[in-house]
């Protein structure tokens, strides 16, 4: 099997350098480099109005990739969807909750520990997929399943 190239620029980071500095003082490429290449955040949600609870469902982007786990678009993406959010330290607080649970983002924001499935712990991109978080191969897409059908393709999370 032919190993993907990381379309994330990991190269020359400080080792283990989101344990020794806080979010908001992480480089843009740190920051980056924390996506974990699942895809999940790319899933439609939908909020409980009363609980808040957020579920997760297989309602995938239009732009998601769902071989690639990746956005099609990703550099002009609010072109396409503008209410696709940038997440930043700044606004992670009032994101996070909707955030996957196995999301580095959410996971160091909580301060808990990165998984070892992680592509910084294990060097490959490739790891998400081989530890069964990623959405590869099993999305559908938002132009497919009508949104008052969404709620049909709800699933568990965390997957893996």
């Amino acid at each position: 099997m032919r190993r993907r190239k990381d379309v994330i620029d990991r190269s020359g980071l400080g080792a283990r350098f989101w344990e020794k500095k806080p979010l908001a003082k992480l480089s843009q490429k740190e920051w980056e480099a924390l996506c974990d290449g699942c895809g999940k955040c790319c899933l439609n949600k939908l909020e409980d109005e009363d609980s808040g609870e957020v579920a997760l469902t297989r309602v995938a982007c239009r732009l998601l990739d769902d071989s690639s786990c990746r956005c099609a678009q990703y550099p002009i993406r609010h072109q396409f969807v503008p209410e696709c959010i940038v997440l930043k330290p700044d606004n992670l607080d009032t994101h996070a909750y909707w955030m996957p649970e196995t999301c580095a983002y959410r996971l160091l924001w909580q301060g808990k520990p990165l998984p070892e499935w992680h592509p910084l712990l294990t060097g490959t991109p490739e790891s998400v997929h081989e530890a069964g978080v990623s959405v590869r191969g099993w999305t559908v897409s938002e132009f497919e399943i009508a949104e008052e059908e969404w709620e049909d393709h709800i699933i568990d999370e965390p997957l893996g």
